[in-house]
């Protein structure tokens, strides 16, 4: 009986976001040791390791500072984190297709660029 009302719990328990593995994902990928992001934050190493491995749900306003010395918008760490409701954007292939400032070569070459970077990034995950 013990073991079923720990698995309901369980089951009722909402999964929070995983802002954490994706501050680490972006200060891999910036070339960053956690000891240097610390300094660029003014937030200890302790706490941002214990933010990216989930330990810690940081403030928004350590999201701010943490999204600053990335270079990635701060609305991007709000959402991960669950502070913001994701925000649809538009889509890219239908903003160069409706541009009509481009020639038709440049809305290809656009295209082109445009998902050679969406396929490494959907590799990368």
């Amino acid at each position: 009986m013990q073991a079923l009302c720990c698995i309901l719990h369980h089951m009722k328990t909402p999964q929070l976001p995983d802002v954490g593995s994706f501050i680490r994902e972006q200060r891999v990928r910036s070339a960053l040791s956690i000891r240097k992001l610390a300094e660029m934050t003014g937030v200890s190493n302790p706490y941002l390791s214990q933010i990216e491995r989930g330990i810690r749900r940081p403030s928004a306003e350590i999201l701010r500072s943490i999204a600053e010395a990335l270079a990635i918008r701060t609305e991007t760490l709000y959402e991960r984190a669950g502070l913001l409701d994701p925000v649809e954007a538009p889509g890219v292939r239908l903003a160069i297709a409706q541009d009509m400032t481009l020639t038709a070569s440049q809305k290809q070459a656009l295209m082109e660029i445009y998902k050679s970077f969406v396929t490494n990034d959907q590799e990368d995950s």
